[in-house]
């Protein structure tokens, strides 16, 4: 995940997530609710178990409400703790 700050209190972010399959409509509902846009879906290898997706997304905005819509995005993943 990478934040670029572009004045005015306003960013513009990129980055991709690792998902498992059942991640992946959960976190592409969450990224578009929060406005950011998903630019890819695809996977790296052909018979990796459990079976992954690489959820590329973007977006320029305010720059506290893209830090809420991927803490909401984050909320959405099994995430290890």
């Amino acid at each position: 995940i990478n934040f670029q700050p572009t004045g005015a209190g306003t960013a513009a972010i990129t980055g991709d997530f690792v998902l498992v399959a059942s991640e992946v409509g959960l976190v592409m509902q969450a990224l578009r609710a929060s406005g950011i846009e998903v630019t890819a879906i695809h996977n790296h290898m052909l018979t990796d178990q459990p079976r992954l997706f690489f959820m590329h997304f973007w977006a320029h905005d305010d720059a506290a409400k893209l830090a809420r819509g991927l803490r909401a995005t984050l909320d959405r993943m099994n995430l290890q703790k």
